[in-house]
């Protein structure tokens, strides 16, 4: 049934439908089945002359990272390519990960524990039953009577909870701060945390949206922008629960440590083998004993990249196989649907907000897990390097210029703007150091050129952002239009 309350515009004439554009159906069939593969192609090219001209640590560094950015990609484009949610907040839900990969893998601080411990458990109680308390007044009571009483409960629950939960923080960091300050964690492997970073995303992405996901998408941007904020400042400051900016060092891996293959028999054989050639040249045993220590060191670091590889793109396959799955759904046909006319999917009988509510949980969740296993990859959590530009402005870009809607789009934004991200700064430099070979140092113009370098990543991805929207508008794999 075609909806005519859309046909709001005068009729056309014959001559205007015949030199109309071509029906976005037709381009669509008309773009070449080659193209995403060639796409990837290019990609692992530009790699693989990273490997080769510069070093295989860095091009698997760039793998790495790169695979995590693309599952970033990845939940945002469920958000924004599937229901057009403006999520600004990518930032707090990728940090609510990397707290999971603390609070899972780091063994607990017992001191730090005895010392708080039963003030933080009574805490926690206290706020449950201020929330039950809560949400039965709601339940039970009307009009301003209720107004009252959920304002008395909140005011009266805030003040037993402050003496309360204070002297218990107090406590825990108090116990050896320069080291530990903190509870820790259950000591559980790490890759655990992956699971529990999508559902602390997904658990605070519930509670954002019931509260913001009624507002209109420029509002609920900034809500988001808002509440991410709120989550980093809280990690930055409550030092009790991830030492905030001291940072937490020392996480658990699940692969091995590059000074225990170093020493392990197989390893060392098989890097003997492999390098027999190189060897062979040395010029006696002191200088072979050498060349394969450093050898050892090289490939060490290598095995290790690969391993983190191999586990984040069996991850990443899951979750494409799942988003494809559901894109290709009538759950997916749905979300699409009342993204491009709430109106229309309203009339139909579509609960729009519980929709949103649920896809915009399901995004967080997977930005979540892609936070987990960046701090898994780091060793480390660091609150005070999650900034807006990186962890959200950067992700945005990477699913405008991948493809907004297009799961393979989001995929290879990840990968190209990560690897330009990575690469503009030794290429500015590079640039730098052609103009200003034959320069005075002592000249304005040659201190200027010096301090515009490490920036120049930044221009370099602006231009990337204007090329793509004007010569592709809809992104280097754009979404695929399907018709029922």
């Amino acid at each position: 049934m075609t909806d005519t309350s859309l046909n709001t515009g005068p009729e056309k004439t014959d001559a205007e439908k015949t030199s109309a554009p071509m029906p976005t159906a037709i381009v669509q069939k008309r773009q070449s089945p080659w193209r995403a593969p060639l796409v990837f192609l290019a990609m692992a090219a530009a790699i693989a002359a990273v490997g080769l001209g510069q070093s295989w640590s860095v091009a698997l560094a760039i793998v790495n990272m790169s695979l995590v950015s693309a599952l970033m990609a990845m939940g945002l484009n469920l958000q924004w390519g599937y229901a057009g949610l403006f999520n600004a907040g990518v930032m707090a839900f990728t940090a609510l990960g990397g707290l999971a990969a603390v609070v899972v893998s780091h063994p607990p601080v017992w001191e730090a524990l005895n010392a708080g411990g039963r003030g933080l458990t009574l805490s926690a109680v206290i706020v449950v039953a201020i929330i039950a308390t809560t949400a039965f007044v709601a339940a039970n009571l009307k009009g301003k009577l209720r107004s009252f009483t959920i304002f008395v409960i909140v005011v009266a629950g805030y003040i037993i909870l402050r003496p309360v939960f204070g002297e218990a923080v107090s406590a825990v960091e108090a116990v050896d701060p320069a080291r530990t300050g903190f509870i820790g964690g259950l000591g559980l492997p790490i890759m655990a945390s992956w699971i529990v970073g999508g559902i602390f995303a997904a658990a605070v992405a519930w509670l954002i949206g019931k509260v913001a996901l009624g507002l209109r998408s420029d509002y609920l941007a900034i809500a988001t922008l808002g509440i991410s904020e709120i989550v980093i400042a809280v990690l930055k400051n409550e030092d009790w629960l991830a030492r905030g900016v001291k940072n937490v060092t020392g996480l658990k891996r699940p692969v091995p440590y590059e000074i225990d293959l170093q020493q392990t028999p197989w390893f060392i054989d098989l890097v003997s083998r492999f390098h027999a050639d190189t060897l062979a040249t040395a010029a006696d045993a002191a200088a072979r004993e050498s060349m394969l220590r450093q050898l050892l060191i090289e490939a060490s670091s290598a095995f290790v990249k690969i391993a983190y590889a191999g586990l984040f793109t069996v991850v990443l396959l899951i979750i494409l196989a799942l988003c494809v799955r559901a894109l290709n759904s009538p759950w997916g046909r749905m979300m699409r649907a009342i993204r491009d006319n709430e109106e229309a999917a309203a009339a139909m009988g579509k609960d729009i907000k519980a929709r949103h509510l649920q896809i915009f949980v399901l995004g967080s969740a997977i930005i979540g897990i892609a936070g987990a296993m960046m701090t898994t990859l780091d060793g480390q959590f660091t609150p005070g390097t999650y900034n807006p530009l990186r962890f959200t402005f950067l992700v945005w870009v990477m699913v405008i210029v991948g493809g907004s809607g297009n799961n393979l789009g989001a995929v290879i934004g990840g990968f190209l703007i990560w690897f330009i991200w990575v690469e503009a700064e030794p290429a500015g430099r590079f640039i730098v150091e052609m103009l200003s070979a034959n320069m005075d140092p002592e000249t304005p113009l040659y201190r200027h050129l010096q301090d515009i370098a490490a920036p120049f990543r930044l221009f370099v991805m602006g231009l990337v952002l204007l090329i793509v929207m004007r010569f592709s508008p809809r992104g280097i794999l754009p979404e695929k239009v399907r018709h029922s």
